[in-house]
């Protein structure tokens, strides 16, 4: 169970993002940079207890209208092999010592646990507090064994979100550009045979509810939304 640790960070999360995000192609910001606030989101368990896993969501208020992204995180004691392309950046922790903070769509051992948790294997963690599940957390996959445990790690990114593929065609689809679902209740799209919502927090301070995280059986996701253009 991962134990979470009240110590300064050096940088700070939404440091690295600051810089990170823009390198992004489904960041919708203007050229001056993200003014970032945490919003949301939840945590996994590596069953090993040695790498943290988080699902952080972040709200950029640079624009002419807030912007929220999803943003899979893993925190490693040394650097993954052949994960270079996918380092956020390092961190001093004040008791775990250097970290080295990655994408997670590009970390086996996310992709594996995402995978259990759409299964109902895992249960999503309390963001802040440890040994304390997140209620607000949903999930769902239809049939028995759909997800395999083999995504590969070559993660593609698009104008709204990252798939990871695996061989038998099973897509995992993150949307990483959240908006509010229709009633607060995120629903999977049709053809989908899995999800994750969860909910974060409006610049106002109120809370939206939306989909994480979508499980397609095809090869290629089908709940893209229409090409919206967000205002920076």
């Amino acid at each position: 169970m991962a134990v979470i640790h009240r110590t300064a960070l050096k940088p700070t999360k939404l440091e690295l993002l600051t810089a990170w995000l823009p390198s992004r192609p489904w960041y919708v910001g203007g050229t001056g940079g993200p003014e970032l606030a945490k919003a949301g989101g939840f945590r996994l368990d590596d069953p090993e207890g040695e790498v943290g896993i988080e699902f952080l969501v972040v709200t950029d208020t640079s624009g002419s209208l807030p912007v929220s992204y999803l943003v899979p995180l893993t925190y490693r004691g040394a650097p993954l092999d052949g994960a270079e392309h996918a380092l956020v950046g390092t961190m001093e922790h004040g008791v775990l010592g250097r970290r080295w903070a990655y994408d997670g769509c590009h970390d086996p051992l996310m992709a594996a646990q995402l995978t259990a948790l759409v299964e109902g294997r895992v249960q999503a963690q309390d963001q802040n507090t440890s040994d304390v599940p997140d209620r607000e957390v949903t999930r769902s996959c239809t049939g028995d064994g759909f997800a395999p445990t083999d995504f590969t790690v070559g993660a593609t990114d698009d104008r709204e979100g990252t798939e990871l593929p695996a061989p038998q065609g099973t897509t995992l689809r993150l949307h990483r550009v959240l908006r509010p679902a229709p009633d607060h209740e995120p629903f999977p799209p049709p053809r989908a045979i899995g999800h994750v919502g969860g909910s974060w927090q409006l610049p106002d301070g109120t809370r939206t509810r939306g989909l994480f995280v979508v499980l397609h059986s095809g090869s290629r996701a089908q709940d893209r939304t229409a090409d919206v253009d967000i205002p920076a």
